[in-house]
């Protein structure tokens, strides 16, 4: 029941970038701070499940039915050295919990945290919480769709201490965003909005081309001209106005080529050391 079944060849590489710049800040940063938090904001059961299909014998010998565990961010994170001084897993359904717990108790003298709940609303009360002096974290914000609300990020921002790595679903606003604006839910529209923290997107992703039909009546309806790539460019500048430096992301695509995700790193510290290291680790994991 509490499997947790996802992913592709994409979603091991932003794993694999993750795991690549936890090593490198806790390597960093070990001698400079009391204490190191890493917060997993959908932190899932732990583990991925792959499930392979049977291929029944042919020209080669059959192959049985399996299903593949793999590693998720709970359980690269707990595998990080020099450890994080403290982690803190973040997840609102019940049974996922249940296996954090689990993995939880498989490590006994770690500091960890299983906080069940709305990931916004549990991000606020721990940063809300802590006195962020003398500490530095790395948040991993994969969210499911576009649960991550804009107030959060500016919380976030506001600590000066946690570099967040942060996976926009442009596949998910590319959706909402429908061709035609006339068209758009306003459940959707909020959501959007809510996001991004503006509804300027909307004067930014449409145009409106004025058409005459033959009795003279002007058609008014907003057609959106943004791709992926000018909605990925919005969702950077956003951010970029938030943040003191957010990284080129990382395009994610599925297995047709498809571009699905954008996996951005953004640096609260305004201190010219902080982000400079930042960067150069970011940069050489991003571009590596």
């Amino acid at each position: 029941m509490s499997d947790h079944e996802f992913g592709n060849v994409s979603t091991d590489l932003k794993l694999s970038l993750v795991e690549s710049y936890l090593s490198a800040f806790s390597t960093a940063l070990r001698s400079q701070f009391s204490e190191l938090w890493y917060i997993d904001a959908f932190a899932g059961t732990g583990e991925r499940v792959i499930k392979h299909d049977a291929v029944p014998a042919g020209l080669f010998p059959e192959i049985e039915k399996r299903v593949e565990r793999r590693r998720g961010s709970a359980k690269i994170a707990l595998d990080i050295t020099p450890a994080f001084d403290r982690i803190v897993f973040m997840e609102k359904k019940r049974s996922y919990c249940k296996a954090l717990e689990a993995l939880k108790a498989q490590h006994p003298t770690r500091r960890i945290d299983v906080v069940r709940g709305d990931a916004n609303t549990a991000i606020e009360a721990e940063i809300e919480a802590v006195k962020w002096t003398g500490k530095r974290g790395v948040m991993f914000l994969d969210p499911y769709g576009m649960a991550v609300n804009w107030s959060t990020l500016e919380r976030i921002r506001a600590t000066e201490a946690i570099d967040v790595w942060y996976l926009v679903s442009l596949a998910g606003l590319f959706r909402q965003a429908t061709r035609d604006r006339t068209k758009i839910e306003e459940k959707k529209r909020a959501a959007i909005t809510r996001m991004l923290g503006t509804g300027e997107w909307e004067s930014v992703w449409y145009n409106a081309p004025i058409k005459q039909d033959l009795f003279g009546k002007v058609d008014e309806n907003l057609q959106r001209i943004a791709d992926v790539e000018a909605i990925e460019t919005f969702v950077g500048n956003r951010l970029s106005d938030l943040f003191p430096k957010v990284l080129k992301p990382k395009r994610l695509k599925n297995a047709a080529g498809l571009p699905m995700f954008s996996l951005f790193l953004a640096i609260s510290n305004p201190n010219g050391k902080a982000i400079g290291l930042a960067t150069r680790i970011g940069n050489s994991i991003l571009k590596s």
